[in-house]
């Protein structure tokens, strides 16, 4: 054994991201590195936010982002979650993280966006007199400096910072302001100046960043946010190269297809930062989860926060997703001390392909990279010939042994091209447990008020509701009664319901780019008084872009048009205005006052502005729950009186757009890959498990177009499909090496196939050794196939959570000597307590 391979030992053996818990450490940083305790430290980090997810489940999320491969977990501080009262407990996140030996990276901001409402601030920030959000404005500075004093002073109190014995090592200050810093001119310089001293001067005694914010002073480290920050330069010799948030993926908005990115762009961007120096590179995100009740920023993004995820909405790994960035950190870390220590060395071996080798006494490490989007190349590096695939990246942690490509994904796989299959339960509500309520056009109470103009809405409901109603009436004579009539509404968004003498009239609404809309509908008038009631609804009070949180919301302007005229204008006159629905008042969501409830077998279907209610028992099992809103139109549903979110599966996303299968190779956006074109953005609801009780759960809808509640199923997943090939000429992944060994030549590789926790491995559905043919879901033997595989990998495996095969013909025989051979596995988990 040399001394490469004595010290690669060592650090497999010895390497690990826990920390002794309690134990205070010291967090700098120099060029190349954070340093932690004297030691510059190569990190992998992954965004997950305390509110999108349960308390309950924290655990299990964050050891499985440790199990990934992470170190550090990264979160927003949601200022709307915690002033004026607290609702979330950050705190017990934290220690959570602490427990599962990471560390944390806080980012407190106080602005998060985040597809969040209002990018996190408190919807009362924006009523205090002359305040402007995000600038040198004394009422703003004043806020935002308690509130970072409250959170630090919150972790200090818990002794939760590193120097005091706590896993947080890094904190935030702001979040991409650089990228709307011009539109505050020289007030927007000297905020960044004061936002930097504010955060410096209380003391947490760990490096403070900014992201995306090229004028960050020192000593504010300023990072890279995007989908590849391997060009990025930090504004300082003096600080290290870091990445706060690499996309994963890109949200879910209403009325969108559902955006993923391959997992070979993103194992290639990840490698492509760590080749040119990077050292702390974070996942945004790794788990996403969910939007539930009203939390979802504007506009129009839906409930799901899956992300494309390597842990889905629900908690479940995401394959090959989640294993083939597992095995690129693997790798990566291999190189750590290398890569922490040395500059790189660039060589060109052509237009698109090049290396960056790090070499010292401490060993040598390489990075070979194809930057071509569609051909392949060999190379050859140290006198040795290498193949790179189009738009990949080779790693040699001995600048001679290629342990691993991002372009050749060997993790496990599930059935679905993109996600995770599995098989569910679906659970109807019976017909007879359904109760309604109709809610009342219009004005329903004695708090409405009158007022000249179209108010606007945000200013005039406070984000106590979505809703906000615009009631008036018109008097026409016989002439015009007889006449085509149009109604004309302008509105800056995001959805309006038009009631004609309290008929449902008409439906308009934006979408994510731009919420604003006209709706211009033909309208039937009687000869005398009729009524026109405007319901504008809000889908998420907008967290984006410059001067945000002054920008509008409801109906600017609403005209009678004749065939050729504006016959009158209404925007001037007096209208009625009504916050909120009545059923929001008398909060029926908490289903207490069972006596409006009228209940029956004939029960409305498809109608506007309906209130339903079932109860029904939680179906067996631990695993997450969903409730499926195909059937219905548009609206918010709760249980328990606990907010699940919006819906929205009536808005379709556009028929066209969708690649199949998307091409990893070239540069990524949030448009490139795109998959449910011509269907509903999201159908399934995420219904925690924690909000439940064994029996009688109570599920309210509120309905605002019409839907058929009856249809409506609670999914529940029971089992998953799962794959695994592998060849004799594949690079066994790092956590596969014989640590004994450590021979690149004598270690065979494997197929390992692994279930979710609680599940196990209940049957072998295909096993091949020699050319199987196909892929996963669709194997077959091809004309070389060994014998009795199949029996030996299911005694083997079943009964087992996780298993693993050599693919070795001296362990599987050798049907066909002169051919190279693989092994390709497919399994079915199942839930042990379903």
């Amino acid at each position: 054994m040399d001394l490469f391979y004595f010290f690669l030992f060592v650090l497999l053996v010895f390497s690990g991201h826990n920390y002794e818990k309690g134990s205070a450490i010291t967090v700098t940083y120099d060029d190349r590195a954070l340093v932690i305790d004297g030691q510059r430290r190569l990190l992998f980090s992954g965004s997950i936010h305390y509110p999108r997810t349960t308390p309950e489940v924290w655990p299990e999320i964050i050891q499985k982002s440790k199990d990934g491969g992470l170190d550090v977990i990264e979160t927003y501080v949601f200022w709307n979650y915690h002033e004026p009262e607290r609702r979330f407990d950050l705190v017990k996140f934290v220690k959570t993280v602490q427990d599962a030996g990471l560390y944390v990276h806080l980012r407190i901001g106080p602005y998060v966006c985040a597809e969040w409402n209002y990018g996190g601030f408190p919807i009362w920030l924006h009523f205090i007199d002359g305040i402007q959000f995000r600038t040198t404005n004394a009422a703003f500075k004043s806020e935002m400096e308690i509130f970072l004093a409250k959170i630090v002073n919150l972790m200090q109190d818990e002794k939760l910072f590193a120097s005091e014995g706590g896993p947080i090592i890094l904190a935030q200050v702001e979040n991409e302001y650089g990228n709307v810093e011009w539109a505050y001119g020289i007030g927007g310089k000297l905020y960044v100046e004061w936002a930097a001293s504010t955060a410096v001067s209380l003391n947490t005694t760990v490096p403070w960043v900014m992201c995306q914010q090229e004028d960050a002073p020192d000593p504010i480290i300023n990072t890279c946010n995007g989908f590849y920050c391997d060009e990025f330069t930090p504004n300082s010799r003096s600080k290290p190269k870091m990445w706060t948030e690499n996309y994963s993926g890109w949200f879910q908005a209403f009325g969108s297809p559902t955006p993923f990115r391959p997992v070979e762009d993103l194992a290639f961007a990840v490698a492509r930062f760590f080749e040119t120096g990077g050292t702390f590179q974070n996942y945004y995100m790794y788990f996403g989860g969910t939007n539930f009740g009203r939390t979802a920023g504007g506009p129009l993004i839906a409930s799901s926060y899956d992300y494309d995820a390597p842990l889905d909405e629900y908690g479940y790994l995401r394959q090959p997703k989640w294993g083939h960035l597992r095995n690129l950190h693997n790798a990566i870390k291999q190189c750590e001390k290398i890569l922490v220590t040395e500059d790189p060395t660039y060589i060109s071996f052509g237009a698109k392909t090049e290396a960056h080798y790090y070499n010292g006494s401490d060993g040598c490490a390489a990075f070979l990279a194809n930057i071509d989007d569609s051909s392949d190349a060999n190379v050859t590096f140290n006198e040795r010939s290498y193949f790179l695939p189009a738009w990949s990246v080779s790693i040699l942690p001995d600048c001679k042994n290629v342990i691993f490509n991002t372009a050749k994904v060997s993790a496990q796989q599930s059935i679905s091209a993109h996600g995770t299959s599995t098989f569910v339960k679906e659970y109807s509500l019976a017909l007879s447990s359904w109760s309604w309520h109709k809610e009342q056009v219009g004005i329903w109470g004695r708090n409405s008020f009158t007022k000249p103009g179209l108010l606007e809405q945000i200013n005039t409901t406070r984000d106590v509701s979505d809703f906000l109603w615009y009631t008036t009436s018109v008097n026409v004579d016989e002439k015009l009664s007889s006449e085509d009539l149009y109604l004309d509404v302008e509105s800056l968004g995001h959805a309006l319901l038009l009631f004609v003498n309290k008929k449902p009239a008409a439906f308009g609404y934006g979408n994510h780019e731009d919420a604003s809309f006209t709706l211009k509908t033909p309208i039937v008038l009687n000869q005398g008084n009729n009524t026109l009631d405007l319901l504008s609804m809000m889908i998420g009070l907008q967290n984006y872009g410059p001067w945000f949180d002054i920008a509008g919301a409801g109906i600017f302007s609403v005209m009678l048009v004749g065939s050729a005229n504006i016959l009158k204008d209404f925007s001037s006159i007096e209208w009625t205005y009504q916050i909120g629905m009545e059923g929001e008042y008398l909060e029926l969501y908490k289903s207490e006052n069972n006596s409006l409830w009228v209940t029956g077998n004939d029960i409305p279907n498809n109608q506007s502005l309906m209130w339903y209610k079932a109860t029904f028992d939680a179906p067996e099992g631990n695993s997450p729950l969903a409730l499926n809103l195909a059937s219905m139109g548009k609206g918010q549903v709760w249980v328990n009186g606990l907010g699940i979110g919006r819906y929205w599966p009536a808005y379709l996303a556009p028929a066209a757009g969708c690649a199949d299968p998307c091409d990893y190779r070239g540069t990524y956006d949030a448009q490139k890959c795109l998959k449910n074109c011509g269907q509903p953005s999201q159908t399934l609801y995420h219904v925690p498990r924690s909000w439940l009780n064994p029996t009688g759960n109570v599920l309210v809808l509120l309905e605002e177009l019409g839907g058929d509640p009856t249809k409506i199923t609670i999914v529940t997943r029971t089992g998953q499909q799962i794959c695994s090939h592998a060849s004799e000429s594949d690079i066994p992944p790092v956590d596969f090496w014989d640590k004994n060994k450590l021979d690149f030549e004598a270690v065979s590789p494997e197929v390992r196939i692994s279930c979710e926790r609680g599940w196990q491995i209940s049957s072998v559905d295909f096993a091949s050794f020699g050319t199987p043919q196909g892929k996963c879901g669709l194997y077959s033997h091809g004309s070389c196939s060994a014998k009795d595989v199949l029996s030996l990998v299911r005694k083997t495996c079943v009964g087992h959570e996780s298993c693993s095969i050599p693919v070795s013909a001296s362990v599987l025989g050798d049907p066909c000597p002169s051919v190279v051979k693989s092994l390709a596995i497919q399994a079915t988990c199942t839930d042990l307590y379903t």
